[in-house]
Order: C-alpha cells, then structure tokens, then sequence
C-alpha cells in the first residue's frame, strides 16, 4: 500500500473517524512493536475497541475515507477477518524504505483476539495459497494487492507483500524495528496512554506542517522554522466531546515561538475569511510555545465538531 504522507495522513482521519468514546488506551505490545521498521515517517495508533457507535464519527468516516481504506475494508471482509469486532487496537505506520529507491511504505498492525483456524480455513476453502517467508504464511487478500500474516493468535500484519515482508524481517531480525528507535520509543511513552495517537519523524512533521500552515509556508520565516523542527506528535481523546491536542519539538526556544506566531497568524486569517462555526473553532484552539516546543490544542462537543465536517476550513485540513 504506497500512498503520500498527505493521504496517510488522511487516511488518520477516516481510522479516527471509526472511534466511539473509549477509556482504553491504544498501546502496542511488544509482538506489535517489533514488526514495524526502525525508520518510521509517521505512525498513528487507536484504540479500536469500541466501533460504528457515534454518528459524528461515521459521518467523518463517510466525508474523508480514503480508497485506501475502503481496498483494506472490502479485502479484510472477502478473507474472513471481524477487525471491527475482533480487534483492540490498530497501528498504520508509513515507514522509509532502506533501499531500492522506493521511497514510503505503509504497513498495518491489529492486535486483538483473532478467529485464526476460521479465517485460515476460510482461506483453504477459497484455495488461497499462501507465500512462506522463513516460518511465515503470507496470504493475499482479495484483488486489492493487500497481504496478511499471522503472527499469532493475538497479531496481524497487513499491507502490499512488499511492506509485509520488511515487517517480517524487522519481527524476524534481520532489520532494526521500531524497538531500536530510541527517540520515537520514548516519544511513545507520553502519548500511548491516549485513544488516538500519532507520531512523526523529521521529514513526516515538516510535510504536515507545511500543510497546517498553507501559504504562510511560502513566508521567509518558514525556511528557518522548517530546518529546525525535530519531531512531533499529537493525540486526540473522544470520552467527553473531542479533544486534539500536538506539539512539534523544534531545536530550540526561539524557533517554537517563531513557529507559534506563524500559526496565529494563520489562525487570524483563517478567522477573518471564515464562517461564523469556523471562527468559533478557530477560538477554541490554543496556540502556543514552552520549552522549545510548540503546542496546539483543540476542544468542542461532539456536536459542534460534527457541524464543523462540512465546512470549508475542515476540508482544507483533510484535502
């Protein structure tokens, strides 16, 4: 499954929008972990216990769902798989490839309690021979190009076969994983405690924050704000209305308070050009800057936020 940093990030919205209010955090195990490269762009995690339960959430599942998702859903159902009942949590990451000149990959983890000998039978019955990697039954899902393996009762990789096979090799030992980040592994430990959260490597922040920002990433200033944006990260909590809330670690103080004017700025344009709901939105944002990092945080009910899919300003953000 190959696609932009723009759709994965996207592709974040649509796997929030299947949430229900949860007190459960999404937190990967170690099985989870170990099967995910070291060099990861962007890696989102949600807590998928609780689905399909919340109007505002399906109905921006229904406005941002991304033909990516909807291959993966309509594969998934033809194999057998329950993910909407089955699973706890849900990984996507968008990781860098090693060689080859390739660019991203993007691969998926869901931990659960999987119905393993059905769907494996499932897969007899419709003659679905797998691919064996070392110890590893690989199998393909549907006409999608989307591959699953087991990597026991409670873990399931999926993505194209390509993607799979370097998360085998991470889970195997032949490549670094995730386990031998160090600085996302302890990035990790602020945020897993949340239903949704999301980490992002250098180049992963700067291409979402070039988004956030619009034209004023055209500004001068921008240049000397990008070249110093370190990483970031952001969690998002659905128990009592919505809450959003990220912080871009930059290399230093002046350059987070730097940033955190570009995005007022912003904030105040964006105010003057917008409807009344998106101006309200707009006041309920906080922007500022602490200790060499810049912080963004946002709240609402679940009714505001769910008049708020059809505006303009939040079709700008999930374009």
């Amino acid at each position: 499954m190959k696609i932009t940093l723009q759709r994965f990030s996207t592709l974040a919205f649509a796997i929030v929008a299947t949430m229900a209010p949860s007190a459960f955090a999404a937190q990967l195990s170690s099985d989870g972990k170990s099967a995910i490269p070291r060099d990861v762009q962007q890696l989102i995690v949600v807590d998928y216990r609780a689905m399909q339960n919340s109007s505002a959430a399906m109905e921006l599942k229904d406005r941002v769902l991304p033909p990516e998702l909807k291959r993966l859903e309509t594969a998934m159902k033809s194999s057998g798989l329950k993910v909407d009942q089955d699973a706890d949590t849900l990984a996507f990451a968008a990781f860098h490839v090693l060689s080859g000149g390739d660019g991203t990959r993007i691969v998926g983890v869901a931990q659960g309690q999987f119905h393993t000998r059905e769907v494996l039978a499932n897969f007899t019955k419709q003659k679905t021979k797998p691919i064996v990697v070392r110890n590893n039954s690989i199998y393909p899902m549907g006409a999608a190009g989307m591959s699953v393996v087991f990597l026991n009762q409670t873990t399931i990789v999926f993505g194209d076969r390509d993607a799979v096979k370097a998360a085998l090799d991470s889970r195997d030992g032949l490549t670094p994983s995730f386990l031998a980040n160090g600085d996302m592994v302890n990035e990790m430990a602020v945020v897993d405690s949340k239903t949704v959260w999301s980490l992002l490597d250098q180049k992963g922040t700067q291409t979402m924050m070039k988004g956030v920002l619009g034209d004023a990433a055209q500004l001068a200033d921008y240049d000397t704000v990008r070249n110093r944006m370190k990483s970031s990260r952001y969690t998002m909590d659905f128990g009592n209305g919505v809450k959003f809330d990220m912080a871009v670690v930059m290399s230093d103080t002046i350059t987070a308070a730097t940033a955190a004017t570009l995005m007022k700025g912003v904030s105040l344009m964006k105010k003057t050009a917008g409807t009344p709901l998106e101006k309200s939105a707009l006041d309920q944002t906080t922007i500022d800057s602490n200790a060499g990092t810049l912080t963004v945080s946002y709240s609402s009910s679940n009714d505001q936020f769910a008049t708020l899919l059809s505006s303009p300003l939040f079709q700008s953000v999930v374009r």
